[in-house]
């Protein structure tokens, strides 16, 4: 049986006498190794995959505290101000943090790993091939991307496939990021990112195509009706909507209720929309939707959680050089509980491709689609290949990854 001590180095006495031999509350576990009273010997992915021989999920004292200062007025608020607060607290940190992590692609969403061996930045080119190909983008329709982080989706759409392409973001280093990308590209005429909630985007606007790639979860359980209602406003009666998001399974776990809480805590405050498919899917057939499509790609997700933890890891020194040991140690726990969250199956990821509920829609479109994954072969068959750029000046070998079975 394995014990606590194989695995850390207390370096505070009393901590050490209670739990030494004793099953650790999880939460105590993780806060003291933020606060260096313990330290981690070796990696922290050992540690977590033996968790459940010396680990207890319990709610704690500090849980309540902390789910009656911050959680409920989370949930309760419905005001602007706080949706732009929560998006700074995490986004506005500083682009190198999430690049360190995230690779040259700068896409916070999971990737699409189609064979072994296949490098971050090809899985991540294969989501972006899959939402052309699933939306069935043709050039000069009018796409829409809600939380479109530092705009890699953006770029790719108005560049491969001429597409009018609106990102949106409430986070300034993210917009600032995508629009240097977007003149870069020369792409000015064609793809913007705005500095906008959705929620003033305005009703006179429609979109042939809409967007939302793991973001959902920051709109959270309060706005959520609102949301698909604004999406489903926004969009033309013959457009497809596709979103993508991560859901902790139905019928919580205690660790899925205490991984839940320190995500809340640690890493994305107020997102607290992370349901199973059948509820999200009940709130967005509420708006007028109807679901084509929904695929489980929570084996792509726990990889892609995999490369971005060996990418943190990689590189450790120019993160404690920026941002100290602390913001560290969070990330790097983080990374490594979700990965093995997503591999037990407390949480996944969906990708779902809607329509309007109308009598009127050409569902026989979904039979003979354009040929647009074919078309952005062609087109990258004849452009010039660069390589990517190295990770805060280390090595990028780490990127590449072998899929989950």
């Amino acid at each position: 049986m394995k014990r606590l001590t194989d695995y850390v180095v207390f370096n505070d006495e009393k901590l050490e006498r209670k739990y030494a031999t004793a099953p650790i509350p999880m939460s105590v576990l993780y806060e003291a190794y933020f606060d260096g009273d313990i330290d981690i010997i070796g990696d922290v992915e050992a540690l977590l995959r033996e968790r459940h021989e010396f680990v207890k999920y319990t709610i704690t004292r500090q849980h309540l505290q902390w789910a009656v200062k911050n959680y409920v007025p989370d949930i309760t608020t419905t005001g602007r101000n706080q949706d732009a607060r929560n998006t700074r607290e995490v986004f506005d940190r500083g682009n190198d943090f999430f690049e360190w992590f995230l690779g040259s692609s700068m896409a916070y969403t999971t990737g699409l790993f189609m064979q072994r061996g296949d490098s971050l930045e090809e899985a991540q080119r294969h989501q972006r091939d899959q939402v052309a190909d699933r939306l069935q983008i043709q050039p000069g329709q009018r796409v829409l991307e809600v939380g479109c982080g530092w705009g890699s989706l953006v770029v790719d759409l108005a560049q491969r496939l001429g597409a009018d392409v609106t990102g949106l973001t409430l986070s300034a280093k993210q917009a600032e990021f995508a629009n240097r990308q977007i003149a870069n590209a020369g792409l000015d005429e064609s793809a913007r990112v705005l500095q906008q909630s959705y929620k003033d985007v305005s009703s006179d606007e429609k979109f042939d195509r809409i967007i939302c790639m793991e973001m959902i979860e920051h709109v959270g359980l309060k706005n959520l009706s609102s949301f698909y209602e604004k999406v489903c406003e926004l969009l033309t009666d013959d457009g497809i909507f596709m979103l993508q998001w991560t859901g902790l399974r139905r019928g919580l776990r205690p660790e899925d209720l205490i991984w839940g809480l320190f995500v809340g805590k640690y890493v994305f405050p107020g997102a607290d929309a992370a349901l199973p498919p059948s509820s999200m899917l009940k709130a967005m057939e509420k708006a007028g939707f109807e679901m084509h499509s929904i695929e489980n790609i929570s084996g792509h997700y726990a990889e892609t959680l995999a490369v971005w933890r060996r990418n943190w890891v990689a590189n450790r020194g120019a993160i404690l050089a920026a941002y100290g040991e602390r913001w560290f140690r969070i990330w790097n726990f983080f990374l490594a509980w979700s990965m093995l969250v997503a591999e037990q199956g407390n949480a996944g990821c969906y990708q779902a491709v809607l329509n309007k509920n109308l009598e009127g829609f050409d569902r026989q479109r979904w039979g003979v689609r354009p040929a647009t994954v074919e078309r952005l072969r062609d087109r990258d068959s004849q452009a010039p290949q660069s390589s990517p750029r190295p990770l805060g000046g280390e090595s990028t070998e780490s990127s590449s990854g072998t899929v989950s079975d």
